[in-house]
């Protein structure tokens, strides 16, 4: 996908909360000694978890840690940063993944809780394929907030993309249905669907969900093509649990983090994607249109540490 800014400089900006609170905490950590003991190691897991890295990973840095200063590898704070890198780049050389564009319409359900930046994300999206010269689609599917459905198609006009809608409180899957529709009549190249992030009914939300992938897929054999989650990274573990239920719910495909430039503990991407195994499509970094990115490891590894 086509964007204006540098990913580079973007993501660096965004990020710049977390890359100052790991620079003093390494900082700090090294001036215990400046040298690898238990103490030190004790004092850099403590960092690394609070920079919501988590246990696991926590500890498998500081056995590598231990490996490299027994082989002198690790004797200047410099060393340390750079085998932090390296390692963060290998736990992350998964999780990055294209979009599933390969199909006639592609269907991209976009899911996560209400407040995560699920409409917005969608509005971006819309803008971004837009611009690598897609035609698109968006439909509004969370008909359970009348809020929702005027976001989306302000999104809509201002980046000059048509929105499918009924009136609120309409059926979701009467809307998904439309849309599918309407996506094949009019020849389009992808549809984002932007669903409900939770109801005011009784009904169970996993269960809305699953109806809409039923009810698309029925229309579009093989669809929907992409089940991304908007995951608000300053949610931290509750955004962890909230990926996890999603997951078992309904399946996802991928991830689309944002709200990066308003966390200090940016090391929970690597803790989702070690512990969920799904890649990360997208990151949001920031409120303009064309804040919204393809993941790059080495580049938001090179954002998130402190040169």
């Amino acid at each position: 996908m086509k964007f204006l800014p540098a990913l580079t400089d973007c993501l660096r900006q965004s990020l710049e909360r977390s890359r100052n609170f790991l620079s003093d905490g390494l900082n700090a950590v090294w001036s215990l000694g400046g040298v690898v003991d238990e103490a030190l190691l004790e004092e850099l897991e403590e960092l690394l978890i609070s920079a919501d890295l988590g246990a696991d990973v926590a500890r498998e840095f500081l056995e590598l840690v231990r490996e490299e200063a027994r082989h002198g590898r690790v004797s200047t704070p410099e060393d340390l940063r750079s085998t932090l890198g390296r390692f963060l780049e290998e736990a992350l050389a998964g999780a990055v993944a294209p979009l599933a564009l390969d199909q006639r319409p592609s269907v991209i359900l976009v899911l996560g809780v209400n407040g995560g930046g699920k409409t917005t994300t969608c509005g971006k999206l819309a803008a971004a394929l837009k611009g690598d010269g897609k035609s698109v689609l968006l439909a509004a599917a969370d008909t359970f907030r009348a809020a929702a459905i005027d976001q989306l198609e302000a999104w809509g006009k201002r980046v000059g993309v048509e929105v499918i809608h009924q009136a609120p409180g309409s059926d979701p899957a009467a809307v998904v249905f439309d849309a599918a529709k309407a996506a094949v009549a009019r020849g389009v190249d992808v549809l984002i669907v932007d669903t409900a992030g939770r109801l005011h009914t009784k009904s169970n939300l996993m269960e809305e969900l699953a109806k809409l992938k039923r009810v698309v897929g029925r229309q579009l054999p093989g669809a929907p093509h992409e089940s991304l989650m908007v995951l608000d990274a300053t949610t931290g573990q509750n955004g962890l649990a909230q990926a996890k239920t999603f997951h078992a719910g309904v399946g996802l495909t991928g991830l689309i983090l944002t709200k990066l430039d308003g966390t200090a503990k940016g090391g929970i991407v690597v803790r989702i994607h070690r512990e969920l195994g799904l890649p990360i499509k997208l990151v949001g970094t920031g409120e303009r249109v064309e804040d919204l990115q393809p993941f790059d490891p080495k580049v938001f590894v090179g954002g998130l540490l402190p040169e």
